[in-house]
């Protein structure tokens, strides 16, 4: 993303004083201050640059009351998703989880959003400054909110950025990510979820693509032959970006820093880590995180004694999707292709034990079916 120049990141257009909404607030009234102050030095004490975190009701809130009540719980906020993995695979013991913790908010919680960094301004991780002068956008701009986070996975799969792999058949109608994500769904509901495949207002396939089980629509057979065991992403995604090895320290100056061993593109069908009613497909599109047991070690030694409580290769949506895919091609591109499938060979083996329940076993995977 193209950094702002400095005047741009701080620039209030005369237009904002017109907002029939905003536009009438005083700018102590949000970001506090006196103006009544004729020393500027003075007169800025107290100023809180984003007064909508970490908490908005007494900005955001003073008209947005029923955003900003479930505000905390939307994950954009909270990233309780991150804080509950780390959880599970943490070392038990206090004083080493207390440390594994600390360096989880240092590393861990710069992605987050808050209502002015997704309406008024750029996200904080990505330098800030304003999206257009202070007004407000009732949409988030893709380009420098949505992607500015959701960059080296999400933007590559959606816009085709990953080398061979076409668009997002959706990116294609040219939709936003509003189109799918609504308000609704990223204002968060006062739930507090483990994952984001739990949230009750999350879009799903069906929302919009209804009448792929009608028997007058085209594959209306494959499609209900398969309705319940596989994900629709199982047909209909391309390959992604998965990672490994994910390192956190800081170097010589106190500066925080995180690498990782590889990233690759690769396709993968496993078997369902989050299997329940809302979503009981026996097979899923699963992405290889980038946890690693030594991930913490800058921190403290053996801090995910519990790392194998959760698997490596989660379940994934990924964001590029298309009608036709290599592996919907035929019957047994799937059926009978074993490579498609998540096996044993492609663990490393001390993540073996994390994977077991990810794992395809030969016995379970679609035999090649005979014409």
């Amino acid at each position: 993303m193209e950094p702002l120049a400095p005047h741009e990141k701080v620039f209030v257009d005369s237009s904002f004083a017109e907002d029939e909404n905003h536009g009438q607030l005083g700018c102590e009234e949000c970001h506090g201050g006196n103006p009544n102050d004729p020393d500027w030095r003075t007169a800025h004490r107290g100023v809180v640059r984003d007064p909508s975190f970490p908490d908005p009701s007494k900005s955001c809130g003073l008209c947005h009351d029923d955003i900003a009540e479930h505000y905390k719980s939307s994950l954009h906020v909270s990233l309780s998703p991150f804080k509950k993995t780390i959880e599970t695979r943490a070392n038990p013991n206090k004083a080493v989880y207390m440390k594994v913790d600390t360096a989880r908010q240092v590393h861990c919680t710069a992605c987050h959003a808050s209502c002015g960094q997704c309406h008024v301004s750029r996200p904080d991780s990505v330098g800030g400054g304003f999206l257009d002068s202070h007004l407000f956008q009732k949409r988030p701009p893709v380009h420098t909110v949505c992607t500015a986070c959701h960059g080296s996975r999400i933007e590559k799969e959606y816009f085709g950025k990953n080398k061979g792999i076409p668009p997002d058949i959706h990116r294609q109608k040219y939709f936003k990510c509003s189109r799918c994500h609504k308000a609704v769904e990223m204002h968060g509901d006062g739930g507090d979820y483990a994952n984001r495949y739990e949230v009750k207002n999350v879009p799903k396939c069906l929302d919009c693509h209804k009448a792929i089980f009608d028997t007058a629509s085209a594959n209306a057979d494959e499609h209900q032959t398969h309705r319940g065991k596989v994900s629709c992403q199982v047909c209909h995604s391309m390959p992604y970006k998965n990672c490994s090895g994910c390192h956190f320290g800081k170097d010589n100056k106190g500066l925080k820093f995180y690498k990782t061993e590889r990233s690759w593109i690769d396709f993968k069908v496993g078997l369902n880590p989050l299997r329940s009613e809302n979503r009981p497909e026996r097979f899923v599109v699963v992405r290889h995180v980038p946890v690693d047991p030594a991930s913490f070690q800058y921190y403290v030694k053996d801090g995910l004694s519990n790392f194998d409580k959760l698997p490596t290769w989660k379940m994934a949506t990924p964001h590029n999707i298309r009608r036709k895919t290599p592996q919907n091609s035929s019957c047994n591109a799937c059926h009978g292709n074993p490579k498609l499938f998540l096996r044993q060979e492609d663990v490393k083996p001390q993540y073996l034990r994390a994977n077991r329940n990810v794992v395809v076993p030969l016995e379970l995977m679609p035999k090649r079916i005979e014409k």
